[in-house]
């Protein structure tokens, strides 16, 4: 049972909480060990939280979750997992979160529970309303970026915040975009907001999202050059792999791919290639000194 347990906490899904670092990364801090403890102390809480959400988010949507094709195998849909056990367990990782947080900084805390509240919603009620579904989940992603801003004290700039949350809209996008061509007429079997959407409706929503990601980072990055007075111009260089990783993404979606996010970045070596490649890039430009 305990390899069901641990595979209903979903931790390939803790790879999202990386943008705990984000912040703090991006002004380059995270070489002090201050800001560095706290931001992992902050990824934990995180995964500990979103995996608490995953417990209940599949406690509720058990008879749903039968009829999906992949998501029936799921440890507490199929039994695998009794749901007592399954209730203990998402509620002791659900609170524990934020109190974990909390210990380091309160407000910290706040920003972890108020993401534990949204996302309970969400479970609850919102997932079946259409538009506000994707708001909800692209603000777990935002939320996680605030979050480790909120730990380390970091300032988040505007375009920064403006830049998560589109790119956080594209993403979630995505994935439903995925769903809906994937499950075609069945799709308002296994998540009913899907029957307020279309492919091309998605499509230009994709379009929009991405655009304005693209725009806002680009803000984002002649913002820092000219705040860090940089003479070599790599705060900028950044936007190509960025844009890249975006296109990637667009062509597997447009392949029939990306129902799985994560799991797309995990195993697609090109999308790993432009993500490495800005890795090293805003690296460069945030640590070179």
């Amino acid at each position: 049972m305990m390899k069901a347990i641990l595979k209903e906490a979903r931790p390939q899904q803790w790879t999202k909480n990386v943008l705990v670092f984000a912040a703090p990364g991006a002004l380059g801090v995270l070489n002090q060990w201050g800001s560095l403890w706290k931001s992992l102390v902050m990824f934990v809480a995180f995964s500990m939280t979103a995996s608490g959400t995953y417990y209940w988010n599949d406690i509720k949507d058990i008879e749903q979750d039968r009829l999906h094709p992949k998501k029936r195998f799921r440890p507490i849909a199929s039994g695998a997992v009794p749901l007592n056990i399954a209730r203990v367990l998402g509620t002791v990782l659900l609170v524990g979160g934020p109190v974990i947080a909390s210990l380091v900084r309160v407000q910290a805390g706040g920003v972890v529970a108020l993401y534990a509240i949204l996302t309970i919603a969400y479970s609850t009620r919102l997932k079946h309303v259409a538009l506000l579904d994707l708001a909800i989940v692209a603000s777990g992603f935002v939320l996680r970026a605030m979050a480790g801003a909120a730990i380390t004290q970091t300032p988040m700039s505007n375009w920064f915040v403006l830049c998560t949350t589109f790119g956080s809209f594209f993403i979630v996008t995505g994935k439903r975009f995925a769903e809906l061509v994937e499950m075609g007429d069945n799709a308002g079997s296994t998540r009913s907001s899907l029957r307020s959407y279309t492919v091309p409706y998605l499509r230009q929503v994709l379009s929009v999202s991405c655009t304005a990601t693209v725009v806002t980072y680009c803000m984002w990055a002649f913002e820092n050059s000219t705040l860090s007075g940089e003479s070599f111009p790599l705060h900028s260089l950044s936007i190509i792999p960025m844009v890249l990783a975006l296109l990637r993404y667009l062509m597997v979606l447009e392949n029939g791919g990306g129902g799985a996010p994560e799991e797309v970045f995990i195993s697609d070596r090109t999308l790993q290639l432009y993500g490495f490649a800005w890795v090293v890039v805003y690296g460069l430009a945030v640590y070179r000194a």
